[in-house]
């Protein structure tokens, strides 16, 4: 009798890394060993991670010492906004790099060190079924060259949208910048306004996110 049962998908997976050797090895590793996991997507860069075709994927390895002025909470951030999970993985195993990848949202933090078993277990842990079926799959970022069709914000437009992409609430905004709930609402608004005059549509919190990502409002 023919088992009609299907196997489970792989996982699809993207890893970032500046260290070419390492990322190399990570991939070889991977592709020959998990094969639970599809590494679709392998950069070098934050720019070439997020404007690739295969972004966002189910799962993102991201090296903690990017040598790029992207903070590792906006990566982690931004990859979370747009459905993905995230295991920060980083030769530098301190409690402060610790406490900020996971603070930001990342699922797990990891030492480069550890075998490469349990490196994929902690991935397989994180993954499970925690998947979110409903997370956006289609988000794409800009081309390159989209800072070309950045909006003018006000200062106080910017101010707002940096906090409000940092994870703060309409109403903490606000806070911040000791301006009324209704005052820091209309920033935001017109902020979104904004974006869409240039073709960059920013309704929903994660395109604006993104859309911050791109425009180097993140930090």
């Amino acid at each position: 009798m023919t088992n009609t049962g299907h196997m489970p998908r792989p996982v699809r997976l993207a890893i970032l890394d500046d260290h070419e050797l390492l990322l190399d090895s990570l991939s070889s590793w991977i592709t020959s060993n998990a094969p639970d996991f599809d590494l679709v997507l392998r950069a070098q860069t934050w720019l070439d991670l997020v404007h690739s075709p295969n972004f966002p994927t189910e799962l993102v390895f991201l090296d903690f010492q990017l040598q790029e002025s992207v903070s590792i909470e906006a990566r982690v951030r931004t990859c979370r906004a747009v459905g993905a999970k995230v295991i920060v993985i980083s030769s530098l195993d301190t409690r402060e790099s610790r406490e900020r990848a996971l603070a930001a949202g990342a699922e797990a933090f990891l030492s480069k060190s550890l075998p490469m078993n349990d490196v994929m277990d902690a991935a397989r842990a994180v993954v499970g079924k925690a998947l979110d079926p409903n997370a956006p799959r289609d988000w794409r970022p800009a081309p390159p060259g989209a800072s070309a069709q950045k909006p003018r914000l006000s200062q106080g437009e910017e101010e707002a949208l940096r906090y409000y992409v940092s994870g703060l609430s309409t109403k903490e905004v606000g806070e911040r910048m000791n301006v009324k709930y209704e005052t820091a609402k209309t920033y935001l608004r017109r902020v979104r306004e904004k974006y869409a005059r240039v073709g960059r549509p920013a309704g929903k919190k994660a395109d604006l996110i993104r859309r911050a990502a791109e425009d180097g409002y993140l930090q």
